[in-house]
């Protein structure tokens, strides 16, 4: 690990540590042997069917990256695809963003093309994430019986506001796509001549719009871009179930959660997985119980549980496949990491 990682791991572990304390701080009468109850009162087959869900997600994840290789690689099937996207998935887990390149790094070696093409569809794919994602949010914020009906009336206009801030943020790059799409290299061009006074930042931001359009031209037709679009709608709706699944796991009112509603959980994980710590998370866990207790009026003992539970299940269910893959394949995580960076 180079001296930036661990500069940049000691500030997310000064920033989480000043969470904890705060927030264990605020439930000054945290009860232990309440949070242990809980857990150990957890409904085991809602958590294995919530795992079979967060599996068939990564299969659709597989799916989805097949269809952006069918322009240049037909043949590839999608099971040839779930190998690198659990290997990819487990080496961010355990080793955090240090570990992102590693699925596109591997789908490159697998299909004998340039790692530069699968970073390109990697940033294209995370469009199509927010996309669907802000999709299924605008449903559960505008349907009458979704978000209005959250214990907490008053957070409807905030998710409200988010909403209308996803729809111009995906209406945003949805724009700026359609541009390189049409014009790559004159948008190349021009960014390396608006940064020619900082001539190796602008060459880098030119050959990231170069890139981002040599992901574009994976999407072949407006029949691909609905089956992307529906594939990545359902695979975010599977992730939602898989929440559901493990919040009506313990069996009490308060985590009765409507799947709709449970999008603010999501959401909320999501945001929170930007500071996290390698093998351990942290953010993630931090946002959901802080969001379960706010939000949800759920008891600190049971957020705490349900947070780090959810953590396990939708995000670090994968390493037990992933290291077996990883051995039977060959693969060290290190190397791979280094080696995705390098590309």
């Amino acid at each position: 690990m180079d001296k930036k990682r661990v500069l940049a791991s000691i500030a997310v572990f000064l920033i989480l540590a000043i969470l904890v304390y705060l927030q264990y701080r605020h439930w000054r009468t945290f009860d232990w042997g309440t949070f242990w109850s809980q857990t150990h009162r957890i409904k085991k087959l809602h958590v294995l069917h919530g795992i079979a869900l967060i599996y068939i997600a990564y299969v659709m994840r597989a799916w989805r990256w097949k269809i952006f290789l069918n322009p240049v690689r037909p043949k590839t099937k999608t099971v040839d695809m779930v190998s690198p996207t659990l290997v990819g998935f487990t080496g961010l887990a355990l080793l955090g963003r240090a570990g992102e390149f590693i699925r596109p790094y591997l789908i490159a070696r697998r299909t004998d093309l340039p790692v530069s093409s699968q970073l390109a569809v990697w940033g294209v794919e995370r469009i199509f994430d927010i996309g669907a994602f802000t999709i299924l949010m605008l449903l559960a914020i505008f349907l009458p019986s979704a978000l209005p009906s959250i214990p907490h009336p008053e957070y409807y206009l905030r998710f409200r506001e988010l909403g209308f801030v996803l729809t111009a943020l995906v209406a945003g790059t949805t724009i700026a796509a359609v541009v390189i799409r049409r014009n790559g290299e004159k948008v190349a061009s021009w960014v390396e001549q608006r940064f020619s006074h900082l001539p190796k930042i602008g060459h880098k931001l030119g050959d990231k719009v170069r890139e981002f359009h040599m992901g574009l031209d994976t999407i072949q037709g407006p029949v691909a871009m609905f089956l992307l679009t529906a594939v990545s709608v359902g695979m975010w709706y599977v992730i939602a179930l898989a929440y559901h699944e493990v919040t009506h796991s313990y069996g009490v009112d308060a985590l009765e959660i409507p799947v709709s509603q449970l999008l603010i959980l999501m959401f909320s994980s999501m945001l929170g997985s930007m500071l996290q710590l390698p093998a351990v998370g942290g953010g993630s866990q931090m946002a959901t119980i802080a969001t379960l207790s706010s939000v949800f009026d759920v008891p600190p003992e049971l957020a705490a549980s349900c947070g780090i539970l959810l953590w396990l299940v939708t995000f670090a269910a994968v390493v037990p496949s992933g290291l077996v893959l990883m051995h039977h394949e060959r693969l060290s995580l290190r190397k791979l990491s280094v080696e995705s960076h390098q590309k």
